[in-house]
């Protein structure tokens, strides 16, 4: 019964720390594939490759920085056995879509700090990420609200694995 109270006592903070390990993982792994890897853009592509270099460090900093906050509270969650599994995939999504709609929309299309490509037809590339992140979103939201019924209906909080 303790597992259920340590839970509920801490939704928020199983929820902003699935929150901050999504936008930090997901940041980390645009990042890490579509900068490093495949080279198809850099953070700030409107100045020099000294610049962009500086750009990519400096973003890199912020989701390792992101993913490691989220990872510590979810180690502070573990030690309070509050570690509630459906809220914290549920944030972890959420905060994934949220940073993936946001780069595709804000940085890309509204700032034009840069594109995902360059010298291909970009709707798909958009359409591809800009759905994907919708469909993080939904699931997310999806998790939270039925973690939330659980929870309100005596179900799934009660168990280590919810």
């Amino acid at each position: 019964m303790r597992t259920a109270q340590n839970k509920a006592t801490y939704a928020q903070r199983n929820l902003w720390s699935g929150i901050l390990f999504g936008l930090g993982f997901v940041a980390f792994l645009d990042e890490t594939l579509f900068h490093q890897l495949l080279h198809w853009h850099k953070f700030y592509d409107k100045s020099t490759v000294a610049v962009g270099l500086v750009s990519d460090g400096l973003f890199h900093a912020f989701s390792w920085f992101a993913t490691v906050g989220g990872l510590f509270l979810v180690a502070d969650l573990r030690r309070r056995d509050a570690l509630w599994h459906k809220m914290w995939w549920g944030g972890k999504l959420l905060g994934a879509g949220a940073f993936q709609l946001y780069d595709g929309t804000i940085q890309h299309k509204i700032m034009r700090i840069h594109q995902i490509r360059y010298n291909v037809n970009i709707l798909p590339y958009d359409l591809v990420w800009n759905i994907s992140a919708a469909i993080m979103i939904i699931i997310g939201i999806a998790l939270i609200i039925q973690a939330k019924h659980d929870h309100r209906q005596g179900r799934g909080v009660f168990s280590r694995a919810a």
